[in-house]
């Protein structure tokens, strides 16, 4: 099973497999997961302070704030990246 990740912004990366959702941050329910997950201790900001422009929920329950358009993330979350050689898979 290949494992992939994607950049969700300032060197941060999240495990594409455990995504369940990515939402614009704006909506009063997206902002009361976010408020919950924050007292919950799972809520992980990786905005580096500046505007929460995504969320990403996770099928662990943790969410993540992005600074990312939610669009640029779905773009991410969906590229189709090409299938290794047989001699990369050896190394």
């Amino acid at each position: 099973m290949e494992v992939r990740v994607v950049n969700i912004g300032f060197g941060n990366a999240i495990l594409t497999g455990r995504v369940v959702a990515v939402v614009n941050p704006e909506s009063a329910p997206v902002k009361r997961m976010i408020q919950e997950a924050r007292e919950g201790r799972t809520l992980i900001d990786a905005t580096h302070g500046r505007r929460t422009k995504a969320v990403v929920i996770c099928d662990s329950g943790h969410i993540f704030l992005s600074a990312l358009q939610t669009e640029t993330l779905l773009n991410r979350l969906t590229a189709k990246i090409p299938p290794r050689s047989a001699a990369e898979n050896d190394g």
